[in-house]
C-alpha cells in the first residue's frame, strides 16, 4: 500500500517491503511509547508517586547507553538477525511488564524493551542503508517514520482503551500480541542477504568526526524537550482536568494525528530542503509551543493546542534527522545512528527524572514545559552550528 508513495527510482526489494516494515515498527512503537502517557494510572497500580514511575523509566531509558555499542554489534550481524532479536526481545519485555508483581520486575520488562528496540531500530536502519541511496533515504525515511505517529494514533490509544476496559497489564500483552504477529511476517519476508562487516575497513570514515558531534548533541537536547512534555502531559490531564485512561488516549489520538502530518511532511519537503534546515525548523517551532504550554496550563483547550505545536516541531526535527543520523559513518551505519540514539535516549532518561520531579515540586506541567522549550532553543543552535560548519561533507 504505501509502495505507491515511492517511484520506480526506488528498487523493486524496497518498494515490496515498506509496508511491512513500517507496520512492524508500529508494533514496536506503541510498546515503547504506551508507558509514559499513562505513568499516573501505572503509579497507582503499584501504589507509587509520578516520581517512583519517573526513576524506573529513567532506568530504562538510561539503557540506550549501549546504544553505541550495540550499533556496533549490529554493523557485525546479518541485519535479519538484528530485527529478529530486536522482535523477540520487545514482546519479551512488554511481556514482564503485564505479568510484573512489582516496580523493579516492571522496570525490567520496560528496560528490555528499551535495549531491543535498538537492535530492531539499527538493524532496519542498516538494510535502509544497504537498499536506498542517501539522497533518497529522506523520503523512504519520512514513509517509514509515520510508523511513530501510527504507534501513538493507533497503537497506543488501542491500548489505552483496552487499559480503560481492562487494565494497563492488558495494555501491555496486547502490545506483547502485536509483536508476535509482525515477528512471524518478517521472518518469512525478510532475508539474510551479505553485507560490509570487516572490523579492519580502513580506519577513514569509519569513525565519528568533528563537527558530526553536534548532531549528537542536537538529538540529546530535542529527547530532553520531549521528554518533558510526553512524561507529564498524561498526569497534566488526570490532575488538572479529571481525564481518565480513556481520556489520555483520546488525546493521545489527536497528538498521533498531528505527529502523521509532520511525518508526511517531512518525506516531502526534508530532502528539498536540506536535513540540518528542517531539522532547525523542527526545533525552532517547539520553543513557542513550550513557552504558550507553560503560560496556558490551566485552559484544556489553550493547554492542548499549545501541546500539538509542540509535537508537531518535534516529530519533524526527528524524522529529518533520522537519514541525517544514518549517514554520519558512512560504512557503518548503525555505528553512527546507535551513538545518535544512545544521546537521544539519554535526553529521555535525564528528562524522565527531571521532569516528574519538576512536575511533582511546582504542581503541574508548566516548569516541565520551560525546561522543554529551553531544551529546544539549544537544539537550534546546536543544528544551527553544525550547519555553520560545513554541515555533512557526504551530502
Amino acid at each position: 500500500m504505501l509502495s505507491r508513495w515511492l517511484d520506480d527510482s526506488f528498487s523493486q526489494l524496497v518498494r515490496k517491503n515498506i509496508t511491512l516494515l513500517t507496520a512492524t515498527r508500529l508494533a514496536t512503537n506503541a510498546c515503547y511509547r504506551f508507558t509514559p502517557p499513562f505513568v499516573a494510572i501505572i503509579a497507582k497500580g503499584f501504589d507509587v508517586s509520578l516520581s517512583q514511575i519517573g526513576v524506573a523509566l529513567t532506568v530504562s531509558e538510561l539503557s540506550g547507553l549501549l546504544s553505541p555499542f550495540i550499533g556496533r554489534f549490529v554493523d557485525h550481524l546479518s541485519r535479519r538477525a538484528a530485527i529478529l532479536t530486536g522482535l523477540l526481545g520487545i514482546g519479551a519485555g512488554a511481556s514482564f511488564a503485564a505479568v510484573s508483581p512489582n516496580i523493579y520486575i516492571f522496570t525490567l520488562g520496560v528496560t528490555l524493551i528499551s535495549i531491543t528496540k535498538l537492535f530492531f531500530d539499527l538493524g532496519m536502519a542498516g538494510w535502509i542503508s544497504d537498499h536506498v541511496p542517501y539522497e533518497k533515504r529522506g523520503r523512504y525515511i519520512g514513509i517509514l517514520e509515520i510508523s511513530w505517529a501510527l504507534g501513538l494514533l493507533i497503537g497506543v490509544s488501542a491500548m489505552g482503551v483496552i487499559t480503560a476496559l481492562i487494565s494497563w497489564r492488558a495494555g501491555f500483552v496486547a502490545g506483547a500480541c502485536g509483536i508476535t504477529v509482525s515477528l512471524a511476517f518478517i521472518a518469512a519476508r525478510i532475508k539474510t542477504e551479505p553485507h560490509e562487516v570487516s572490523s579492519r575497513i580502513a580506519d577513514d570514515g569509519i569513525r565519528l568526526r568533528g563537527r558530526a558531534w553536534l548532531v549528537v548533541a542536537t538529538m540529546f537536547a530535542t529527547m530532553c524537550a520531549s521528554q518533558c512534555i510526553f512524561i507529564t502531559f498524561g498526569a497534566w490531564l488526570d490532575d488538572k482536568f479529571g481525564f481518565g485512561a480513556l481520556g489520555i488516549a483520546a488525546v493521545g489520538f489527536s497528538f498521533g494525528l498531528v505527529e502523521l502530518y509532520a511525518s508526511v511532511t517531512s518525506a516531502k519537503k526534508t530532502d528539498s530542503w536540506g536535513k540540518e534546515r528542517s531539522i532547525a525548523i523542527g526545533c525552532l517551532i517547539m520553543v513557542p509551543g513550550g513557552l504558550a504550554l507553560s503560560l496556558a496550563s490551566n485552559n484544556l483547550i489553550l493547554g492542548l493546542l499549545a501541546l500539538m505545536v509542540y509535537i508537531l516541531g518535534f516529530e519533524f526535527a526527528v524524522v529529518s534527522m533520522l537519514p541525517l543520523a544514518t549517514h554520519l559513518v558512512p560504512k557503518r551505519p548503525g555505528s553512527g545512528l546507535g551513538l545518535v540514539f544512545g544521546a537521544g535516549t539519554l535526553g529521555r532518561g535525564v528528562m524522565s527524572l527531571v521532569a516528574t520531579r519538576a512536575y511533582e515540586s511546582s504542581n503541574g506541567i508548566a516548569l516541565p514545559a520551560i525546561i522543554g522549550s529551553t531544551s529546544a532553543a539549544v537544539a537550534t543552535i546546536l543544528i544551527y552550528q553544525y550547519h555553520r560548519r560545513g554541515g555533512l561533507v557526504h551530502e
